[in-house]
């Protein structure tokens, strides 16, 4: 199908596809579903990876959540451009070996400059592997205790180095915290039945997950999500078939998934409070559809990659927030973007009511200038 969508009707799709209005073919049930879905959410703070799964599970708590999480039904790993993602467990090894390696072009001129070498890293793999080895998983103070043990050097980031080239290199996978601490277990072990594509199967899967999970987009916007390169990024679309329609967003043919294509679309008019680091920006190099440039410096000061947390209405950003989390309570602030009457500021506070369902606390809501 080819048609012609207004911004209002791609960001009606966009909502959609992202699971956060109703979609007509899939009723996501649980974390592995919604995981599945995308293919890999972007999970570098994972308060905000945990709310991105909750904002997509209507009555889920933050306890349900890190269940899911206990039970395996996602992971978390560098599965593309050097950040952490939430992964389907199955996937992680071949998503790894078509989009993670990328990520080990630069690892030797950082290892140089972190004053490391190449065989202190391999060295590095066979000292967690066998610290690992029997099913556990240890915090990562004890991996970096285990590297200095073993006579390397963990300070001024070389440790958060060997952990990352460990993972890229499917060696270990971040297992859930134990309370705060982040801890690591061996990914043939925390995840050992693991799916086996072929490369050109594996981009057309790739493909196919971005554009049902963010579409409507470009072989470009593929490219910058993934970190393929466009020519394997179109590479991918074009394997992935029927399974994908194109349409125009005022004048520029986008991707989309063929079952949302002829779904009836809705002017988009919901409310909703999104984490900092979600996929409804983070999934994005242009984001001017769903964000106002001249919104851009709120929503990332400084453009250090600091993502804010955001209120969303009709698809738009507009206003961000923060929560400090008590014992009682959890306060959230909001800062208006646009101009917001009491009705739509009585209709944010709703949406973040979910939050602090979410989190099992009341909210108390402070609205700055």
């Amino acid at each position: 199908m080819t048609g012609e969508l207004t911004a209002s009707e791609a960001l009606d799709l966009r909502m959609t596809s992202l699971l956060l209005r109703p979609h007509p073919t899939i009723r996501p049930g649980g974390v592995a579903d919604v995981v599945e879905w995308f293919g890999a959410m972007q999970a570098q703070d994972l308060a905000s990876g945990l709310w991105s799964l909750g904002a997509r599970l209507p009555g889920w708590t933050r306890s349900d959540v890190q269940a899911a999480l206990e039970r395996r039904e996602a992971l978390r790993t560098w599965p593309m451009r050097g950040t952490v993602h939430l992964v389907p467990p199955a996937d992680t090894r071949w998503m790894l070996e078509l989009t993670g390696v990328r990520s080990l072009a630069g690892a030797a001129t950082r290892r140089a400059q972190l004053g490391l070498t190449e065989v202190d890293a391999d060295r590095a793999l066979d000292v967690l592997g066998a610290a690992l080895a029997g099913g556990g998983r240890m915090t990562r103070a004890q991996c970096l205790a285990a590297l200095r043990a073993a006579g390397l050097s963990t300070d001024d980031q070389r440790g958060y180095h060997l952990l990352w080239y460990a993972s890229v290199r499917g060696v270990t996978c971040v297992a859930p915290n134990v309370g705060t601490e982040q801890t690591f277990a061996l990914l043939d072990e925390w995840a050992p039945e693991q799916r086996r594509l072929e490369r050109d199967e594996a981009l057309a899967v790739l493909a196919h997950r971005y554009v049902r999970g963010h579409g409507p987009v470009t072989a470009r916007e593929l490219a910058g999500w993934s970190g393929l390169t466009l020519t394997d990024a179109r590479r991918g679309l074009a394997a992935a078939g029927d399974l994908l329609s194109t349409v125009r967003v005022e004048g520029e043919p986008m991707h989309v998934d063929a079952a949302l294509a002829d779904a009836p679309r809705t002017p988009p008019d919901d409310v909703l409070a999104l984490p900092g680091f979600d996929e409804y920006l983070l999934g994005y190099r242009d984001r001017t559809l769903m964000l106002d440039p001249a919104h851009q410096a709120a929503v990332v000061p400084g453009n250090n990659g600091i993502f804010q947390a955001t209120v969303v209405r009709a698809g738009r950003v507009v206003g961000v927030w923060k929560r400090t989390l008590g014992r009682t309570a959890v306060t959230v602030t909001i800062r208006p973007l646009t101009t917001l009457g009491v009705k739509q500021r009585g209709r944010v506070e709703q949406a973040l009511g979910r939050y602090a369902d979410f989190v099992g606390l009341p909210a108390r809501y402070d609205w700055s200038a």
